[in-house]
């Protein structure tokens, strides 16, 4: 699915978790006995009574916001009426960078959800449940809609990214009882999207969102994380990145026809973890939070087949 409705259902999310980030449940109906770690060995659901008002709230709320969401893009983005089911197996285009869109915009769905309900004050199996299954959720009828679409067609290397971004969040957290690998996301404009605007993007907006040449995608953690006696600070991350160059065309093959030869680029960069910095206010906490899905600009390794290079400042 397009990367443009991607980063509308993020930014639907995170809008609904910033106020209720900012706010806190009353303790008589959060707490009643003495507050213990949140685990997944030792969940909380018997100490916690969840705030049931604010669940359906929240649910109501983001049901409204995304059925309004589909029922437009079914009447503006489908400008063909829909017909029979087909499927489109489109996984050699972009030379897959579109599928790390999905991945990473399911993996940030899962997140902010998940964080979402913690607040209600459900218990820490509940919150990743419902966390993983909105990622899958939140993204499945968009891929059916376009199943029915006589211009696209169901997608299942798109279906297959969409869980695979779920299962990042919930099995590092079943697995390790925390995240320690971030999936992020940075952009540079470039000069191709004058090649073929209709496709790259005609505005400065439009190209962040369809220009793939100038998307890198990240893999952000810190060694404190995995070695938790090093005296490495837990806020600083090496990062791995990747991104592709050289696709004027969906089809490699095409782009190639048209004089480029496309690539595939990988970066090795630092990198923060913005959850990470110690603060005692809740804005900045929550600051942090929705900004930690962006990777910030740093010094660079750039590796292709042109061999290595180095950014001294990438985004």
């Amino acid at each position: 699915m397009r990367f443009t409705l991607h980063c509308l259902l993020i930014c639907l999310l995170a809008g609904t978790l910033s106020p209720v980030c900012a706010q806190v449940p009353p303790v008589d109906t959060l707490v009643r006995d003495t507050p213990v770690r949140d685990t997944l060995v030792r969940d909380t659901v018997s100490q916690v009574r969840p705030n049931y008002k604010m669940l359906r709230g929240i649910f109501a709320a983001q049901s409204a916001i995304y059925l309004g969401t589909i029922y437009g893009l079914s009447k503006s983005w489908y400008k063909n009426p829909l017909t029979k089911f087909t499927i489109e197996d489109d996984s050699r285009e972009w030379l897959q960078m579109d599928k790390m869109g999905h991945l990473y915009t399911s993996y940030q769905i899962a997140r902010h959800t998940a964080a979402l309900y913690k607040k209600t004050g459900i218990s820490k199996r509940q919150m990743l449940v419902y966390g993983a299954i909105s990622g899958i959720i939140f993204q499945t009828p968009i891929e059916i809609l376009d199943g029915f679409s006589p211009d696209y067609g169901f997608s299942p290397g798109d279906m297959i990214a969409n869980i695979t971004g779920s299962a990042l969040y919930l099995g590092q957290v079943a697995l390790w009882d925390e995240v320690r690998i971030q999936p992020k996301f940075s952009f540079h404009y470039t000069s191709l999207a004058h090649i073929r605007p209709q496709l790259l993007g005609s505005t400065w907006s439009e190209r962040w969102l369809k220009d793939y040449n100038g998307q890198t995608y990240w893999f952000s953690a810190s060694p404190r994380s995995f070695f938790k006696g090093s005296d490495w600070p837990a806020w600083l991350c090496f990062s791995v990145g990747y991104g592709i160059q050289n696709m004027v065309s969906a089809q490699k093959d095409v782009s190639i026809e048209k004089g480029y030869r496309p690539y595939r680029q990988y970066y090795l960069s630092l990198d923060i973890d913005l959850t990470k910095i110690k603060t005692r206010s809740k804005f900045v906490k929550t600051l942090g939070f929705l900004a930690n899905s962006i990777k910030i600009p740093a010094p660079a390794l750039q590796i292709s087949r042109k061999g290595v290079d180095f950014k001294p400042f990438y985004f």
